[in-house]
C-alpha cells in the first residue's frame, strides 16, 4: 500500500504538465484543515446538515481553494464581513478599488463551486 504523501507527490507530477492555476493550487494546498472544516460546517448548516450536504461543501471548498490561493480567500472573506459593518471605517473600506476585487474574485470562486457542485 503506498504512503498518501507518495500518492499525492505522483499526483502532483501528473499535474504537473497541465498548463494551468487549478494544477497548482491542487499541489500547494495552502488552506488549513481549521479553515476547510469552517466553511464545510457553515454551508452543511444552511444546505440541510445531511450526508449529501457534507459533500457537496466538501466539494465546494476544494473548488474555491482550487481558483484561489488562501491568501486571496482570507482577503475575500474579510471583505465580505465589512460589507456588514456600516460604521464609517466599514464605509470606507467599502470603497476602496482593492476591496471590490477582492470581493469579485471571491463570489467568482464561489459561484464556480456552485455550478460544480451543487
Amino acid at each position: 500500500m503506498k504512503k498518501p504523501i507518495a500518492i499525492l507527490a505522483a499526483a502532483c507530477l501528473g499535474l504537473a504538465s497541465m498548463p494551468s492555476a487549478f494544477a497548482a493550487a491542487i499541489c500547494t494546498d495552502d488552506y488549513p484543515t481549521s479553515v476547510r472544516a469552517d466553511y464545510v460546517f457553515a454551508c452543511m448548516k444552511v444546505n440541510g446538515d445531511t450526508r449529501d450536504s457534507l459533500d457537496r461543501c466538501s466539494c465546494s471548498i476544494d473548488v474555491i481553494a482550487s481558483l484561489l490561493p488562501y491568501d486571496k480567500y482570507v482577503s475575500g472573506e474579510t471583505v465580505a464581513s465589512m460589507n456588514q459593518s456600516s460604521g464609517m471605517i466599514g464605509q470606507m473600506f467599502k470603497a476602496t478599488l482593492l476591496a471590490k476585487q477582492q470581493l469579485i474574485d471571491l463570489r467568482r470562486a464561489q459561484a464556480e463551486a456552485e455550478v460544480r457542485c451543487f
